[in-house]
């Protein structure tokens, strides 16, 4: 068996399992956070849920990423992604997210083999690329979803300043937000809600929020709830003056990046700009590209390339750096 077909049989099981993962996280019924909330009524009886059948305890427990989600819970690496994939606000798994990461990459082996032409190589490197994409969508998500928390967060401030000045406890006020406001903030509040509704303490409930939500306005709001609830005080005022500060900080934001979207622009160009040339010479001329790994040129062409690779990483960094003003 040649190089090409085992590749190719790789890379279709690589797709299998991801297409499995994919569907078991489509057509599960109940989200992540439901599961674990629905643990207490099963256990203790806390929530009022309806009772499920037989076939559907059946049908629930004996999925398959479930059955090999066990093996990993409690490790440091299924914490890190569960955090990450509940930062993003992605319904899956953390066996799901592995086994979509090794989809993509056996994916990436099979166009990287036909663009290639058999090129070990050139496989090996698209296969590196395909495992690497899912978790930057997991990145670019969780970026997406915080600019959006954080650009909801002076209109939620306002309805619970509204709400404890019309008479509302701070939890009253929090099921408002949960109830008035669009996604993502009234999902994350929504949770916060029903954590304490169970029994967990506010604080409790709000570091699980902050863990959800890295945010530092929202680290912010909520140290002043925390000192509130400790030492008192007229929450309605502290908390319309965090709404005035944060909101200062969103106009200035956008200022600054209005500003600096053309640095950012400029160091995406100029960085994938080689990556992509060489890319093309390799499919239309490959034999120019080859040259520079010939027994004559390995010693020039290997550290050229090295040399390359770190210049790009180098410039983008340090152009993203320039651009980076925090306020």
């Amino acid at each position: 068996m040649d190089t090409t077909m085992i590749l190719m049989i790789g890379g279709g099981l690589g797709l299998l399992v991801l297409i499995v993962g994919v569907l078991i996280s489509v057509l599960g019924e109940r989200s992540v956070v439901e599961e674990r909330l629905g643990r207490y009524s099963e256990t203790g009886g806390l929530l009022a849920d309806a009772p499920e059948s037989a076939e559907q305890v059946f049908e629930r427990r004996s999925s398959v990423a479930d059955f090999f989600n066990r093996f990993g819970e409690g490790t440091d690496l299924f914490e890190g992604i569960s955090a990450n994939l509940a930062r993003a606000d992605l319904k899956f798994l953390p066996v799901e997210f592995i086994a979509l990461r090794f989809g993509t990459a056996g994916l990436g082996a099979i166009i990287g083999m036909f663009a290639g032409r058999g090129n070990v190589l050139f496989a090996v490197l698209a296969a590196i690329v395909g495992y690497m994409v899912p978790n930057f969508y997991v990145k670019a998500a969780q970026r997406s979803r915080l600019k959006k928390f954080d650009n909801q967060l002076t209109d939620m401030l306002n309805l619970m300043v509204n709400g404890l000045r019309a008479g509302f406890s701070t939890l009253q006020a929090m099921e408002a937000v949960s109830r008035e406001l669009p996604r993502p903030i009234s999902v994350e509040f929504h949770r916060v809600v029903q954590e304490m509704q169970l029994g967990i303490q506010m604080e409790e409930a709000l570091e699980h929020l902050m863990r959800r939500i890295n945010s530092d306005d929202l680290d912010l709001v909520v140290t002043a709830i925390n000192v509130q609830r400790e030492v008192g005080g007229n929450l309605a005022e502290i908390l319309d003056t965090i709404s005035h500060t944060i909101r200062e900080r969103v106009r200035l934001k956008g200022q600054i990046s209005a500003l600096t979207a053309q640095g950012r622009a400029t160091a995406w160009v100029i960085a994938a700009l080689p990556i992509i040339l060489v890319l093309l010479l390799f499919v239309l001329n490959r034999e120019y590209i080859m040259t520079l790994f010939t027994p004559e040129n390995r010693m020039c062409g290997i550290p050229m390339i090295i040399l390359a690779a770190i210049l790009i990483v180098t410039g983008f960094i340090a152009v993203q750096k320039i651009v980076a003003i925090d306020i």
